[in-house]
């Protein structure tokens, strides 16, 4: 070997380094070419040996990384050393284990905020160092000093590919991203379209989301002030081509953009008669402008989500949310929905308090299931799926008692007594278990289905690419293709045939009156209805399951006043009426569910129609309830041979062409539509 003698130049890749790692010559030793020779006939070349050598010190970096991944851990330059002179270049380079060194303590600089970011460096040792030899005129790289021992624990296979070092996209994985990125999909689509184009498992693909917003951000490069100015700038255009859409901002001390929100005339119309519950999330950002982002949304009568508003805000808290939740009321007329769903925020809870007094405040029990892997899943090891499943078991239990006797069970047999998660669960249940929530109506939404449902129309508004100032047209472009997709499926969902499986009148009667979704809710509790006995008591009825010899539900029926109530509330949580309710309705000869317990939110009529029977003065109302009620006798009665239906098509027919040669007003043209879009789908139902 021959390394020309001199002073040596010394640069560290990390400064901090310089403090906290010194390597040296006596922390390894040398070998003769003859032991590396020896070396190089018997040692494995996947593992690093001494004497081995590389064209390059770029192929021996190569080299360790591959070893390193494979053990569990990465690397990166340490130092470098040369001789001091032009011309002499480089003679060791030094790689060290991604932990080794220690964190620097930063001087504090009170006017600018600090990360409160923990370092994962523990002053590992584990290091590999060559050296640049010179042979006959020809320069390679040999180890020269090795050590494979850490001070920390190795990762595993699984987890290793989450490091920094490791987690790349490639130049082809980059143009695919923004091409997907010009389509307006958001992160999250993208990685699930990426594993099913590479044949991947999830969560395989050698990037994370994180990863991939932080490459869109970095080709975006956006000023904010400007992007405000243009977002309002877009709002009012928006305003002057639709007058009925609606939108309020704040600015700051320093006359900058701090919240917007926003909705549509369709949404505000949708409001009226399904805003009775709604969903507040707020647990996404906006990417392109990391600005947590709040929609509200509901269920229609045919159990499709729908949208209601948006909001953007600059921090969250108390101020901010109070003034999201004004600022909404005030698009929707001030009307408050009878139920709200949100995220476990304390801000937001004390600002619904604030805000909407008169409203139930509940959790969304699949924000909560959510966070249930990082709470758990370590703790309770191979007991954490047994667990879950006593978890949704108490979480479904009818009686507040019985939840609490469940939940003490359940923290006894998993010995979860001092964890957190669980003492702030159970101090915060009555917000999301249902024992406490079922006498107030939320429109279905605390079923897994539904928020599955509802997570996929959110998902069509967290665009990964569009700027903040055409966020708001594509968030309407998002409602637009939902209200499509949403009358293509109302429109199919109507043309479908009905089975019916009871042959009881009030099963046919409920059919020409609710939609196919709703409908199908009562139709199971028709179903399980026949399984049940009832015994008349001296405050209501007894109803119990006929296999059962004690319990059951207290029914009380007041026939003249054409009032039920159940015990169980099933109809005050869902509007739809339970078994028990409908079993005291066959025993007591009731052969029609009165009016009241078809809620109009689940019968078969569009928004205008809803509005229509608010709005309108009664005499109107009470004239179109008549029309409904001789359009379902006509349907029953038309549906029972061939002969009669054809006769009804025929005069419905002559009948149709006659009304419509009638003049009418823009407004009364919208009602009638409303009336025969109503009186078609109950036909074609048939």
């Amino acid at each position: 070997m021959s390394e020309e003698a001199g002073p040596l130049l010394v640069v560290y890749d990390d400064p901090s380094d310089q403090r906290s790692l010194s390597l040296d010559d006596t922390s390894s030793t040398e070998e003769s070419p003859d032991e590396t020779r020896l070396s190089l006939e018997t040692t494995n070349d996947a593992i690093p040996y001494m004497g081995q050598r590389f064209a390059t010190h770029d192929a021996a970096y190569e080299f360790y990384s591959e070893f390193a991944k494979r053990c569990g851990f990465s690397i990166r330059r340490h130092r470098t050393e040369g001789k001091d002179g032009v011309g002499k270049g480089l003679t060791r380079r030094y790689f060290v284990c991604h932990r080794a060194g220690n964190t620097p303590i930063k001087a504090s600089n009170e006017s600018k905020p600090q990360r409160n970011r923990k370092s994962s460096r523990c002053g590992c040792q584990a290091y590999m160092r060559i050296s640049k030899t010179t042979e006959l005129g020809a320069s390679e790289w040999r180890i020269t000093g090795f050590l494979n021992h850490h001070n920390h624990e190795l990762l595993e296979p699984n987890q290793v590919r989450f490091l920094p070092a490791y987690r790349t996209i490639s130049d082809t994985d980059k143009s695919r991203i923004l091409m997907f990125a010009k389509t307006g999909i958001s992160v999250h689509q993208m990685i699930k379209l990426m594993e099913l184009e590479k044949c991947v498992e999830p969560g395989y693909l050698p990037f994370t989301e994180k990863d991939v917003r932080n490459l869109l951000q970095s080709f975006r490069k956006l000023d904010p002030e400007e992007e405000s100015i243009d977002l309002l700038r877009m709002c009012r255009n928006i305003k002057e081509r639709d007058p009925n859409f609606k939108f309020e901002y704040t600015l700051d001390s320093n006359n900058r953009l701090e919240n917007i929100t926003w909705s549509y005339a369709s949404s505000v119309q949708s409001y009226e008669i399904f805003g009775d519950a709604i969903v507040f999330d707020t647990t996404h950002r906006l990417t392109v402008f990391d600005m947590p982002l709040g929609i509200w949304v509901g269920m229609n009568n045919y159990g499709m989500p729908c949208f209601f508003g948006c909001v953007l805000l600059r921090e969250e808290n108390l101020r901010s949310f109070s003034w999201a939740l004004k600022a909404f009321l005030g698009f929707m007329n001030g009307k408050a929905p009878q139920t709200i769903l949100t995220d476990q925020n304390m801000c937001l809870k004390e600002a619904v308090a604030i805000e909407l007094p008169m409203t139930k405040h509940a959790l969304c029990i699949w924000m909560i299931v959510g966070k249930f892997p990082s709470w758990f899943n370590a703790v309770l090891g191979e007991r954490y799926n047994e667990w879950k499943t006593e978890f949704f078991r108490i979480y479904n239990l009818e009686s507040i008692e019985d939840f609490e006797l469940g939940w003490m069970e359940m923290v006894n047999s998993f010995g979860l007594h001092a964890n957190r998660h669980i003492a702030n669960l159970y101090g915060l249940r009555s917000l999301w278990a249902l024992p406490f929530l079922r006498t107030h109506f939320f429109a279905g939404m605390t079923t897994n289905g539904q928020s599955k449902s509802i997570n996929a129309f959110i998902q069509r508004f967290l665009s990964a690419q569009t700027r903040l100032a055409h966020f708001v047209e594509q968030a309407a472009v998002a409602v637009d293709f939902r209200d499509q997709a949403g009358e293509q499926q109302t429109m199919q969902q109507n043309l479908q045939n009905i089975c019916l499986k009871t042959g009881a009148p009030m099963e046919s009667h409920a059919a020409t009156i609710l939609t196919p979704f709703a409908f199908s809710k009562l139709q199971e509790q028709l179903v399980l209805a026949a399984h049940y006995a009832s015994f008349q008591m001296d405050d209501g009825f007894l109803v119990r399951h006929h296999t059962k010899a004690e319990g059951g539900r207290k029914v009380y029926w007041a026939p003249r006043e054409g009032i039920i109530s159940c015990s169980c509330h099933h109809f005050e949580f869902s509007g739809i009426l339970c078994r028990h309710a409908l079993r005291v309705f066959s025993t007591g000869n009731c052969f029609q569910i009165p009016d009241r317990y078809l809620p109009i939110r689940w019968r078969r009529i569009s928004t205008p129609s809803a509005k229509l029977f608010q709005s309108t003065p009664s005499d109107h109302a009470e004239r179109i309830q008549i029309l409904q009620s001789m359009v379902s006798t006509l349907v029953t009665e038309s549906a029972k041979s061939k002969e009669r239906l054809d006769i009804a098509n025929e005069q419905i027919s002559i009948l149709l062409s006659r009304i419509k040669e009638q003049p009418v007003s823009l407004q009364g043209m919208r009602d009638v539509s409303s009336v025969h879009e109503v009186f078609d789908s109950r036909i074609y139902q048939k």
